[in-house]
């Protein structure tokens, strides 16, 4: 995917290498001061082990401990790569400019007073970026409070997440639009035991984006994982673009999504300033992305976990082994609820773990061995890979309560030998406290099992799991057969007027092999000197204008007309209506249209400013706006993703038949969604929205009863 500026959207405009491990840091703004922002960055990059060169700048100082303070940022000497910018936001723009006439490649605002704070600090960001472009510089920031990189122990910032010299390392990425969340989130993890090896602190993203920064972690061998949190994106499509490659590195985006109310929204503006899309756009994104949402810290560490295990299911089909009857009761409906399944182990596997299992155990899935086999390690491990080489099996989830100690370590390290023969994903669910299980945790955190503390968080980390593998498996699926047209792209007529008539509307949805109802559009006189009906009836009757699109609102539109008399009436009654609601109004005529039949469904299409044109489907009358059950997908795709849109909605049951109802249409449907999307996407440049409501879906195929397209203006 192609960002349209002619360098891929996932590719970084330049290498950040030496961004996170410069040979030399300016600090500018250093001050002798530690309560204030330039007085922290030097104590904490000497205290953390930063092995390169560390300059303050300052003309008020000589020198800062032991350290040359200089002048100006002429004066640094190279080789310099970063700068850490603590000067008054006025200031800044011109020390950018000073480090492009430096040398120094790099610079981390952490000076605020820009967008986020209104129409003065918008100017002043202008300004930066003007500085930016001007130097060739790259900068994070401003508004930010830093970056940290682990793996060479190069801390830049300030604050308290930067004060603990000894975090833990571990191979996930984080990259955040809000700097004091994602240092306390580091801070969280670490108690559970996962580590980082980069976090980045965006700010307000005048240059270097949240979406660069994970592009480039998303690339780089150290990274397994990565973490985001965002409160908006300003370029949907490069998200859209992350997420596939994420899919085909087979490396997860936990993803933290804020701002998706509209108090959150009013929030976002104000913290980073970040222009949200709406939320429904974004989850249409992480749905199709190698995307896992997240909302607290357990699932962060429990879901990093279970995927640095470097083990995919091959299936839906989970089992469950545990000791305790109420962590199986438990275990099974959450994983139910996660989209997992619970099938019968196969009668081999049953007979074979019967002749092993104390009496009186409960012998289905989940397995419920009770604390008769505590103590029992060589047993229990006997029946974890009986079940887990059952063929119906693809992952599983194992609960021990006797882990403690040397007994503990004993049946971890068999455990491990298990798993590593079968090669199925195995995630193990802490039977005692982690401090008990220290023992057994160290050798699994050691060979990549994952644990994870409650039976509740197991079931989702096990689903997360689960469902990342199914996305990974219809991408390159989606990807292997390559976008099918149904329709080669059509030309669609110019237009003097932004929003078309119904009439118009459909002449280009008809263009498209979009089936529409049989019409006409006749003048007032024409139909009144008609001597028979021009259609068969009922028939529908509707003002046909661009200037009145919601013709019911005008009481433009009279249905199920049965004869000419009443044909005749009817014209006379929108015609006046119309012209009541909306003098003004240019009327091309008179719509007449054979009545359509069926279920009432609506398709519709945004080009939206982040991400696109996007295709809506859903229930149509005032199921769309009553239920909201409606799925999206970005145009263009192709008729098996139309399939799985319509499957997507909570009432599919109803179009796919229902207690004896005959199946619709349902081929004819998404060949018709697989239609707009193109028609949407062919004609970005000028189509703004499309509304397709309703289309009646019956046995025999499908209609458009009614359609509006909007164009850009």
């Amino acid at each position: 995917m192609n960002d349209g500026s002619g360098h891929s959207a996932l590719t970084p405009q330049r290498d950040f290498a030496r961004l996170f491990n410069p040979r030399g840091i300016a600090v500018v703004g250093a001050s002798t001061d530690n309560t204030r922002i330039g007085g922290q960055p030097i104590p904490i990059l000497q205290e953390c082990g930063y092995r390169g060169g560390i300059y303050p700048v300052n003309p008020k100082y000589a020198g800062i401990g032991e350290l040359k303070c200089y002048a100006s940022v002429a004066d640094v000497p190279q080789p310099c790569d970063l700068a850490l910018v603590a000067v008054a936001g006025k200031l800044v723009p011109d020390v950018i400019r000073q480090c492009g006439k430096a040398g120094i490649a790099f610079a981390t605002v952490f000076s605020a007073g820009f967008r986020e704070v209104g129409a003065e600090g918008v100017a002043l960001e202008a300004e930066l970026k003007k500085a930016v472009a001007e130097s060739g510089v790259r900068v994070i920031g401003p508004n930010c409070i830093g970056t940290m990189n682990l793996v060479d122990r190069v801390y830049c910032g300030f604050g308290v997440g930067f004060k603990n010299p000894n975090l833990k390392q571990g191979p996930v990425a984080f990259v955040s639009q809000s700097g004091g969340f994602a240092y306390s989130v580091v801070a969280l993890a670490e108690s559970e035991g996962m580590g980082f090896n980069y976090v980045v602190s965006a700010g307000n993203e005048a240059d270097i984006t949240t979406l660069e920064l994970a592009a480039d972690f998303l690339e780089r061998v150290e990274v397994e994982v990565l973490v985001l949190y965002l409160e908006g994106v300003s370029d949907g499509r490069r998200l859209r673009a992350l997420g596939a490659r994420a899919l085909e590195l087979g490396k997860p985006i936990l993803t933290w999504k804020a701002g998706n109310s509209a108090i959150g929204r009013a929030a976002a503006e104000s913290h980073t300033a970040s222009m949200t899309a709406d939320y429904e756009l974004y989850r249409a994104a992480f749905r199709e992305g190698g995307f896992i949402e997240v909302r607290d810290v357990a699932e962060v560490v429990d879901i990093a976990r279970v995927f640095l295990g470097k083990r995919m299911p091959r299936g839906s089909n989970i089992g469950i082994l545990t000791t305790s009857g109420g962590s199986a009761v438990l275990m099974a409906d959450e994983c139910d609820r996660h989209g997992l399944t619970l099938p019968h182990f196969a009668d081999s596997t049953v007979s074979a773990i019967e002749a092993i299992a104390p009496k009186h155990c409960a012998l289905g899935n989940p397995i419920d061995l009770t604390a008769q086999i505590s103590g029992h390690n060589e047993e229990f491990n006997q029946i974890v890979e009986l079940a887990l080489n059952d063929p119906n099996i693809d992952q599983m989830i194992v609960r021990y309560g006797t882990v403690q100690g040397a007994r503990g370590a004993a049946w971890a390290t068999d455990l491990v030998a298990i798993v590593n023969r079968v090669g199925k994903p195995v995630i193990v669910s802490l039977g005692r406290t982690l401090d008990s299980s220290r023992a057994a945790t160290d050798i699994f955190d050691a060979n990549r099992i994952p644990w994870v503390l409650t039976p509740t968080r197991t079931a989702l980390a096990a689903g997360a799991l689960g469902q990342y593998a199914e996305k990974q498996r219809r991408y390159l699926a989606t990807k292997a057969r390559g976008l099918n047209r149904v329709v080669a792209r059509q030309p669609i007529p110019a237009a003097s007027t932004q929003r078309l008539s119904e009439a118009d509307s459909k002449k280009i949805l008809g263009a498209y092999g979009i089936p529409v109802a049989k019409e006409q559009v006749l003048g007032p006189a024409a139909i009144m000197a008609l001597a028979e009906s021009p259609l068969k009836f009922p028939l529908a009757v509707k003002i046909d204008s661009p200037d009145i699109p919601h013709k019911t609102e005008a009481g433009a539109v009279r249905l199920n007309i049965d004869n000419l008399s009443a044909l005749k009436a009817a014209t006379a009654t929108i015609v006046a209506n119309a012209k009541s609601y909306k003098p003004d109004a240019r009327v091309n005529g008179v719509l007449v249209a054979e009545m359509a039949v069926g279920t009432e469904v609506i398709i519709g299409v945004i080009n939206d400013r982040f991400f696109g044109p996007v295709v809506m489907f859903g229930l149509g009358g005032v199921f769309a706006e009553l239920l909201k059950d409606v799925t999206y997908r970005f145009a263009p795709f192709d008729v098996e993703t139309a399939r799985e849109m319509v499957a997507g909605i909570k009432a599919a049951k109803l179009l796919t038949g229902y207690r004896g109802s005959a199946p619709l249409a349902i081929e004819a449907l998404a060949d018709a969604l697989a239609r707009v999307s193109l028609l949407a996407a062919d004609h970005a440049d000028r189509i703004a929205e499309i509304d397709i409501n309703p289309l009646f879906v019956n046995e025999h195929g499908i209609v458009a009863a009614d359609a509006l397209v909007v164009l850009k203006t």
